[in-house]
């Protein structure tokens, strides 16, 4: 069943005015310039771009961390990631490998409780600073944590909308090696205000998107919804985000 929430989480105007100076693990930001119209085509059969992509710079990694820092006094009142992170959690992730860590803060939302993968090293060195356990892409494969059926949840949380649906689906496929036999897929994706708000989003990955991909993987649907708002708050609320919560589907 694909439970959707109707109304929207009430959260205090002091935590909402919070929010608005931060997002989630790879933040929107108006430092960038607009990024194109949304695609929403259908895959193609193009073959994996060999050109590294902006998101593996040094200079995507220091924006994470610029946006990680600012909110000035508003900041130290309250904490921006509150209700994120209360979002994360109450997901129940378990130990999890967070595919596009960037510099760890879902994470630090998990209290470490997970391995990092992300193919920018300043962000793997900036979560192994925090003490957090994190790899490049091209590192994990042959680490001790790259173990089969080891993880309870694969989280690609504000990953795949840098990415065309072609190569959001081999990214999935090419961890569902690692997840347990009764784990769980979280994707976590910016709405339209958040996706134009970046230049190195590709795709709009919106609920209908979430399906497409789940009948193209065979992966079932377990929850799908908004958050913190209803989805029509996210045309004017940058960190309005769509969570999405999938399982595999199992030969019978």
């Amino acid at each position: 069943m694909i439970r959707t929430v109707i109304g929207m989480t009430k959260l205090p105007r002091r935590t909402l005015l919070a929010m608005s100076t931060d997002g989630s693990n790879r933040a929107p930001s108006t430092e960038a310039p607009p990024a194109a119209a949304p695609s929403t085509e259908a895959p193609s059969t193009e073959a994996p771009s060999t050109e590294a992509p902006p998101t593996a710079a040094t200079a995507y990694a220091e924006r994470l961390q610029r946006l990680s820092n600012r909110g000035g006094l508003l900041r130290r009142l309250i904490d921006p990631q509150l209700p994120y992170r209360w979002n994360l959690r109450r997901l129940r992730p378990g130990f999890t490998l967070d595919i596009g860590c960037g510099i760890g803060r879902n994470l630090r939302h998990l209290d470490g409780n997970g391995v990092g993968v992300d193919h920018n090293a300043d962000c793997v060195a900036a979560c192994r600073a925090a003490g957090l356990t994190a790899y490049t892409t091209d590192e994990f494969p042959a680490s001790a944590d790259a173990v089969a059926d080891r993880y309870d949840s694969l989280l690609f949380a504000h990953v795949l909308e840098h990415m065309t649906a072609p190569n959001a689906d081999r990214l999935v496929t090419s961890y569902l090696r690692y997840l347990r036999p009764d784990g769980q897929i979280i994707v976590i994706t910016p709405q339209a205000r958040g996706q134009a708000s970046d230049a190195t989003h590709v795709m709009l990955v919106d609920q209908a998107a979430v399906r497409k991909m789940a009948d193209r993987l065979r992966l079932k649907i377990v929850q799908l919804r908004s958050f913190p708002f209803t989805q029509p708050f996210g045309k004017v609320f940058t960190y309005n985000e769509t969570i999405a919560v999938l399982t595999p589907r199992r030969a019978a």
